[in-house]
């Protein structure tokens, strides 16, 4: 008769490593995330934040025609909730747009400690939309997230370029697509999902590309081919890492991107964040994880917080 001792034991230590596989492959996607964005500022330096954000969403959108298999399994293709779908699609590629832009004007870690700010909307957005009653101690953390954002910026006293407030903007784009996520999770599979994902980027811009159209050189175009390649494969090691490990174990890894960020803007573009993008980028990490904490504490869950929102 096995001891039901040792048995708890396995299935204990058979989690700890499922968790450990799960924050190796979200720090992987990280990687993959930090890395398309340092592409992209890259090309918008030659061509169009249009044409860039085409090439990233049209090589997105067939890389997960073939690996949702949706040819072989047409069903994938039908969704419960088809607008909300298009919708959650939509704010995905607007909120990308919004941010291959201002990558022409912002370095890569200011983007990226913006962009956290993200969490911070959801917690708040989703008290009218999803109807989830919040605290008093998680609405000081959005508050001191926002303070965070706002030192990063520093909004008429000499701060960053004003794309900054693009960045911004799309935080709460990505918000609403993470709220549309949550609610999409319920009622349609994830294959299904993520046939929809980049749909409407893929048509949108496919229409539009013609018309801002720079002929890439073969560099260039390995990039373009590159960003889309990547960002398929970080969308499935975030699903991936998902399936292993909770929510909540994996979310204060999403703030390793920043690290990727520096690196990549030192090592690419020859720049290092200022005083004020890392005080405030050390301000919203904190408050995000502070958050975080309590989203675990009271509701033994966090809200939807994954990887690089925008990728």
């Amino acid at each position: 008769m096995r001891n039901p001792t040792t048995a708890g034991e396995a299935l204990t230590t058979d989690q700890s490593s499922a968790r450990l596989r799960g924050i190796a492959l979200m720090l992987a996607a990280n990687i993959c995330f930090a890395s398309i964005d340092t592409i992209a500022k890259l090309l918008v330096g030659s061509m169009s934040s249009v044409q860039v954000t085409w090439a990233r969403f049209a090589g997105a959108f067939v890389a997960a025609l073939v690996l949702s298999n949706v040819f072989f399994h047409p069903e994938r293709m039908r969704s419960r909730r088809p607008l909300l779908q298009l919708g959650r699609s939509t704010l995905l590629f607007v909120s990308n747009l919004v941010v291959v832009y201002a990558l022409k004007f912002l370095q890569l870690d200011q983007t990226s400690s913006i962009l956290f700010a993200t969490p911070f909307v959801v917690a708040a957005l989703s008290i009218p939309l999803l109807g989830e009653w919040i605290g008093p101690r998680r609405w000081a953390a959005i508050g001191a997230g926002f303070v965070g954002v706002l030192i990063v910026i520093r909004p008429g006293l000499g701060g960053i370029h004003p794309a900054a407030f693009l960045c911004l903007a799309a935080a709460f784009a990505v918000a609403l697509y993470q709220i549309s996520t949550r609610v999409l999770s319920s009622v349609d599979s994830s294959a299904t999902t993520m046939f929809y994902t980049n749909m409407a980027g893929t048509v949108v811009l496919s229409a539009c590309a013609p018309l801002f159209w720079i002929t890439p050189t073969p560099l260039e175009a390995l990039l373009m081919f590159t960003m889309g390649t990547v960002a398929t494969i970080g969308h499935y090691l975030l699903i991936a890492a998902h399936r292993l490990a909770p929510a909540s174990v994996l979310a204060p890894f999403m703030y390793t991107q920043l690290i990727w960020m520096i690196f990549y803007g030192y090592v690419v573009f020859n720049q290092l964040p200022n005083h004020w993008t890392l005080a405030g980028a050390s301000v919203v990490i904190a408050s995000g994880l502070y958050l975080l904490y309590r989203e675990v504490k009271v509701k033994g869950q966090t809200a939807p917080v994954s990887g690089d929102p925008v990728a």
